[in-house]
């Protein structure tokens, strides 16, 4: 499975020089843990929920965005399986990846979107098939006896 089929197409962009508070309060309102930070088309970084976890408001007042994003933001081709995907995400312990494509932001692959994938069992048949074998009986010849294992 690639990329583009799990991906979240709608993906919430800030600029780096956005109050942290305000960021917050965006994440909070769409119900979501990772903004793309940019500065004009170029991806510059990440914020998370993480990254504005416990601080204060007094904080996060007193920040911009590019004071608390992850700077190295790693990203993904839309035409990359999913399986890449989960193992940069789990071997650099991060929760997102933009999807890039031709240095365009196009999508977010996150966690959450791995784990519904996981979730409806795309890997798994629904029912075994049920298999009917024919065969003869070595002595008697034109009868056929068939019957379902």
């Amino acid at each position: 499975m690639r990329i583009f089929e799990v991906m979240t197409k709608e993906v919430e962009t800030v600029a780096p020089t956005l109050i942290a508070a305000e960021a917050a309060e965006r994440m909070r309102q769409n119900r979501i843990r990772h903004l793309v930070v940019k500065d004009g088309r170029t991806i510059v970084g990440v914020l998370s929920d993480r990254d504005v976890r416990g601080r204060g408001a007094a904080q996060l007042t007193q920040q911009t965005v590019a004071d608390l994003m992850t700077r190295s933001a790693v990203s993904i081709g839309p035409r990359d399986t999913v399986r890449a995907a989960a193992n940069l995400m789990r071997g650099r312990t991060i929760g997102c990846l933009p999807v890039v494509e031709r240095e365009r932001l196009i999508g977010i692959v996150t966690v959450t979107d791995l784990l519904d994938l996981l979730g409806r069992g795309v890997d798994r048949s629904t029912q075994p098939e049920r298999v009917s074998l024919h065969y003869r009986v070595p002595h008697r010849k034109q009868r056929r006896f068939s019957a379902a294992w």
